[in-house]
């Protein structure tokens, strides 16, 4: 049975916060084995879009023209989404708690009911209010209340700008395609991003620090590149192409809000691969951003053509 485009836009929104969720618990024996974040940035960015680009060239079949018309999508997607997010997120947690700039970060979905509010200045539905408040509240025990603690106002305004970022994502992944097939924003945007977290890099502007040997991962001892790859394919190839399509079916806001999931599976993830058990108020926070995302209404979107199911609902676009 064919799905509607809706909920082929659900099940991938699904999948990528799903997928997303892998990062934290995968990446974490490189950094302990002692990789600077910005370098475990740039190789998942710089492989995964490598490992995406067959399924870019095959999904554009020659049409580089829309490659050039979706440029500023592809840049956006790249040096904003990609590179300027995940600089801004590890400055945050380089002076503030990774928690609380978790929770700064994921205000993006809420970001975005304000832009809109400002925009139109119309008062959202009340059931976009109220999905927002149980979702952000969900977010808040998901992560923990700790969170809230008085800190660094830098580190709290680093942590902000990652929330922008993380709003131009899911607002460039909802723009019409225009012919670019949601794997070439993903693959492209990410070699994009890559490169530009690996030229602030060259230039000294963080640490870029590497090492070769193994990792303890699940218990047991593995060579380095087996949890990188695990991130590059996962968290970041998959996750991205996914979400990509997702939001351009459901819209940046319900998408957005979907994708506070990622902390829901983050923290089940961790309690798997690391184990760090779950807790009763995780539990409870993961029900309240479930209500919170069943409460906001979709939002109208352009029409999808035969033409555009068949390009981006094929193999290439996973």
């Amino acid at each position: 049975m064919k799905l509607s485009p809706q909920s082929a836009g659900l099940v991938a929104a699904v999948t990528s916060a799903a997928t997303f969720g892998t990062s934290g618990a995968f990446i974490k024996p490189l950094l302990e084995a002692g990789w600077s974040p910005a370098a475990a940035v740039t190789a998942r960015a710089l492989i995964a879009g490598t490992l995406l680009l067959p399924f870019v060239l095959f999904s554009l079949r020659g049409r580089w023209d829309a490659v050039w018309r979706g440029r500023w999508r592809l840049l956006g997607m790249g040096v904003i989404a990609v590179a300027f997010t995940q600089l801004a997120y590890f400055a945050a947690i380089s002076r503030i708690p990774v928690s609380t700039a978790l929770l700064v970060e994921y205000l993006a979905p809420l970001l975005l009911v304000l832009w809109a509010w400002a925009y139109t200045r119309r008062m959202p539905r009340v059931a976009v209010l109220l999905g927002s408040a149980l979702a952000i509240g969900g977010l808040v025990l998901v992560i923990g209340p700790g969170a809230l603690q008085a800190v660094d106002p830098l580190g709290i305004l680093l942590a902000f700008a990652a929330a922008i970022g993380c709003a131009v994502y899911f607002v460039v992944s909802a723009r019409p395609s225009d012919g670019l097939p949601p794997v070439a924003l993903a693959g492209v945007g990410l070699l994009i991003g890559g490169a530009s977290l690996g030229l602030v890099g060259l230039a000294g502007a963080v640490p870029m620090t590497v090492t070769f040997g193994d990792v303890e991962m699940l218990g047991a001892s593995a060579p380095w590149w087996v949890p990188l790859m695990v991130v590059a394919v996962f968290a970041t190839a998959i996750a991205y192409a996914t979400g990509i399509f997702g939001s351009s079916r459901l819209g940046s806001r319900l998408a957005s809000f979907i994708g506070l999931l990622e902390v829901v599976f983050a923290s089940v993830f961790a309690w798997i691969v690391v184990g760090e058990a779950l807790t009763p108020l995780q539990m409870l926070g993961g029900a309240l951003i479930l209500a919170g995302i069943a409460s906001i209404p979709g939002e109208p979107i352009a029409p999808v053509t035969a033409a555009d199911e068949d390009r981006e609902l094929s193999p290439s676009a996973v």
